[in-house]
């Protein structure tokens, strides 16, 4: 992967034609070198000053957009823009892939950008993407804004997995548990089903899914089966 440039990106110049803007928003100014003069995206390597790790193109670019966002006091519809077009895997999966012509992404691009009613902010800065031809991040990138976005406005992320979907008053009785054991000011909740769970319900919460309430009969299985020892049973002759 070719190191990232130094250099501020201006994001006046990668502006969607003027015809694509609302007329509202006229005095838009979404340049890095304005907004962000210390922005600087960065690769892998450890930064100078004892720092542990520096930050990955992707986190650079999703607290680029989170910081653009905040300025124009749009963060919450920049977050619902996020999910809204990257909670589709294939959209994700077709932007990753290398393979595909720029020219493709961008004509998919636009056509997304009309029929999902994205705001410019958030169309800007994929279109950004695509020239800087960082668009095969956009995985990654889509998972640090959740990331920032959750910092920012103290959400705890819920990921609540079961074999059938559950009750929108289970979810809401859910997130008041996770919130009394997490003390974050918000909750957001995402369903899975995971037939593999039997019955009953698992949720993952915590720095990258790292705290699990299983209450699944998956999991009771399990630990009856773990009791049990077969010299123990008796087979019938």
């Amino acid at each position: 992967m070719a190191s990232l440039q130094q250099t501020s990106i201006s994001l006046q110049s990668k502006l969607l034609p003027s015809s694509q803007l609302p007329r509202a928003l006229p005095s838009l100014n979404l340049s890095f070198s304005a907004t962000f003069p210390s922005l600087k995206l960065t690769t892998s390597r450890p930064l100078h000053g004892g720092a542990n790790m520096s930050a990955t193109a992707a986190s650079s670019y999703a607290t680029a957009l989170a910081d653009v966002a905040r300025s124009n006091d749009s963060l919450d519809i920049t977050s619902s823009d996020v999910e809204k077009v990257f909670s589709d895997a294939q959209v994700l999966d077709f932007f990753a892939n290398p393979t595909v012509d720029i020219v493709k992404k961008r004509q998919v691009l636009d056509e997304i950008v009309k029929s999902s009613g994205l705001q410019p902010n958030t169309a800007n800065f994929l279109n950004i993407l695509v020239d800087a031809k960082r668009i095969d991040i956009i995985k990654e990138i889509a998972k640090e804004f959740e990331m920032v976005y959750n910092k920012l406005t103290d959400t705890e992320l819920a990921v609540v997995s079961s074999v059938v979907p559950l009750e929108s008053q289970h979810l809401a009785q859910i997130a008041k548990q996770v919130q009394k054991l997490t003390g974050a000011k918000n909750v957001r909740i995402k369903t899975k089903i995971d037939p593999s769970l039997v019955a009953g319900f698992t949720i993952r919460y915590g720095n990258s899914g790292s705290k699990l309430i299983d209450m699944s009969v998956k999991k009771q299985l399990e630990e009856i089966a773990a009791q049990l020892e077969v010299g123990d049973i008796q087979l019938a002759v």
